[in-house]
């Protein structure tokens, strides 16, 4: 059993007969009263996103979880196959449980959280950042710069990002995965 102040990024917990993981979180002490947790949970089971406040000192139950490196191979409409890394073992998930499914191109590195109480996956975790050449894109207009000017630019796994004007088709980019933005340009 764990509190409301054990709360965390990416924990996964028990809540109304469901896994939840906590995608976002707020510990708020305001000045008159309790203080109180501010979270957004992600079904794993459904992918349906709640948020739900917990008074402090809430007791919640923990999800014992053990995380392993998975390779991505190929998607097949909404399913996924992954390979374990180790043992090459093949497991395929749904959609719904993974974040950004647009930012992941084969032979992309994940880790998988699984449950140890029935060895079932939980959630698909991408690393921080991953590199993506684009593939289609406007040209820029010149003196157009001004302001922090962004045109929409299509990536090789199909997501479409806003990227400075600069940017041409052929270049590649790294991305933010958890928020599916431009970090920066990747000199070759």
């Amino acid at each position: 059993m764990a509190t409301s102040s054990d709360i965390r990024k990416g924990l996964c917990i028990h809540f109304n007969n469901d896994i939840y993981k906590i995608i976002e979180f707020l510990h708020v002490k305001p000045g008159k009263g309790p203080a109180f947790v501010r979270t957004k949970l992600k079904s794993v089971t459904s992918g349906k996103v709640i948020d739900n406040t917990f008074s402090a000192g809430h007791k919640i139950e923990d999800v014992r979880v053990e995380t392993r490196k998975y390779q991505f191979l190929y998607a097949e409409g909404s399913t996924y196959h992954f390979m374990n890394t180790d043992d090459y073992n093949q497991i395929e998930l749904q959609e719904s449980i993974l974040d950004q499914p647009k930012l992941m191109k084969e032979g992309e590195i994940v880790t998988v959280m699984i449950n140890t109480e029935n060895n079932s996956p939980l959630s698909v975790e991408m690393p921080a950042s991953v590199v993506l050449e684009i593939v289609h894109t406007e040209p820029g207009v010149k003196g157009n710069t001004a302001t922090n000017a962004t045109k929409p630019a299509t990536v090789e796994t199909g997501a479409s990002i806003n990227v400075p004007l600069f940017i041409n088709e052929g270049d590649k980019i790294k991305v933010d995965t958890e928020k599916g933005t431009y970090i920066e340009r990747i000199k070759e």
